[in-house]
């Protein structure tokens, strides 16, 4: 089987899958992105560039939209040039939302095209409306709208499509449920396990935490109000006064990968740093880490906090989980699905940071602390393991 993968960052949503294809010597598989890091055995990576940057002069409705078609076009003709050489895949299976997917019914019409569904944008009952300090305006409604459009061109061109949570699946139009499968991504259980004893010694900011006895993990790609960082901090701050000998590890970078910036040119970072009364000898910003010592991260951890608005559920939330981790997490819809009160973790409130600080104490001091670590692995385990979902990924590849 001949399989094209296409996505702007590498290996992204598709790591696992191309790995497990490119294992079979019969497979052709060709990886198209814009990533210049990153290699995976067997799997070609052919690179591309969009011709020019999106224009200033664009209306900031399509402006997306725009960003798209560069991208479309220039994945486009990286095609045309793969199929002068002779390949000519049997499944396409791209990011909808980027760009990458568009033209690909044109220039390959009788290819299996597949498309990664990961979010549909809604202004209501979503993310958008979700804080109510940060009301829409006007001018949001028609913008949002806006920015469904490749996504709508690729819900009408492909062959099928899948969503990793049926929170994010409910997003789309109910007239498209039944051309998208709930499959999620698959996690690495026998890699994101506990391991007790491991090493409290973190070389990326040369800190060795050893003789501390309670450690509260935060992990989210950026530091932003999406998932929940003021407030993380907020509850930070309290907790640091109340329990003298508790760390915070922070992973992340200090930039805001969804949502708006702070007006006045601050990272949240700078602001919490700023505005709070903090201890900073005891929380410890790693930046991001290597996939290693992020999972040492998690398995150091006494109470993992993940706060997240009605969006894209984490990575690292199931990760968290599939290391043992006793979780505190938002009580929305996306953490609801995996994460049930008193069984698998504590629930509390997005906003109330007081309530957030009292349950992370809760966590730290629940007689039940192993029971509830135990059952959020099982969770991932019997549903979301890597090992039981891979095979279902592949039989939905292959048609």
């Amino acid at each position: 089987m001949r399989v094209l993968f296409l996505h702007p960052n590498f290996p992204a949503q598709f790591g696992y899958l191309a790995m497990e294809l490119a294992k079979d010597s019969r497979n052709q598989v060709v990886f198209v992105t814009k990533r210049q890091e990153g290699q995976l055995k067997n799997v070609r990576k052919v690179l591309y560039a969009p011709s020019r940057p999106v224009s200033s002069q664009t209306h900031h409705y399509v402006k997306n939209l725009e960003s798209a078609v560069l991208e479309g076009q220039a994945v486009y003709r990286i095609v045309q040039k793969l199929k002068t050489e002779g390949f000519v895949p049997d499944v396409v299976y791209g990011h909808s939302g980027w760009g990458p997917t568009l033209f690909l019914r044109d220039i390959l019409p009788k290819t299996r095209l597949l498309c990664y569904f990961e979010w549909f944008y809604n202004a209501r009952g979503s993310d958008a409306d979700f804080d109510p300090a940060d009301p829409l305006t006007e001018d949001d409604f028609p913008r949002i709208r806006s920015k469904n459009a490749p996504i709508l061109m690729d819900l009408s061109s492909c062959d099928h499509g899948r969503s990793p949570t049926h929170w994010q699946h409910q997003q789309f139009p109910s007239e498209y449920h039944s051309r998208i499968t709930v499959l999620h991504d698959g996690v690495d259980t026998e890699f994101f396990r506990p391991f007790p004893g491991i090493s409290r010694k973190i070389p990326s900011i040369q800190r060795d935490l050893s003789d501390v006895k309670e450690i509260v993990t935060y992990v989210a790609r950026g530091m932003e109000p999406y998932r929940g960082f003021p407030q993380f901090m907020e509850a930070v701050a309290l907790l640091q006064r109340r329990r003298p000998e508790c760390h915070v590890i922070i992973v992340g970078q200090d930039r805001v990968a969804y949502g708006k910036s702070l007006p006045n040119g601050k990272t949240y970072k700078q602001d919490a740093l700023e505005r709070l009364e903090l201890d900073q000898s005891r929380i410890h910003f790693t930046g991001l880490l290597p996939l290693d010592q992020y999972r040492q991260i998690l398995r150091m951890s006494s109470v993992h906090a993940y706060l997240t608005r009605p969006f894209v559920l984490s990575w690292s939330f199931m990760e968290a989980m599939a290391c043992g981790c006793v979780m505190v997490a938002s009580n929305t819809e996306p953490v609801r699905e995996v994460l049930i009160e008193g069984h698998n973790g504590l629930l509390v409130d997005f906003f109330y940071t007081r309530a957030l600080t009292n349950r992370i104490e809760e966590a730290l001091e629940h007689p039940g602390r192993q029971r509830l670590g135990a059952n959020a692995r099982s969770t991932i385990v019997d549903h979301y393991s890597l090992k039981k979902l891979l095979p279902r990924h592949i039989d939905l590849l292959s048609g």
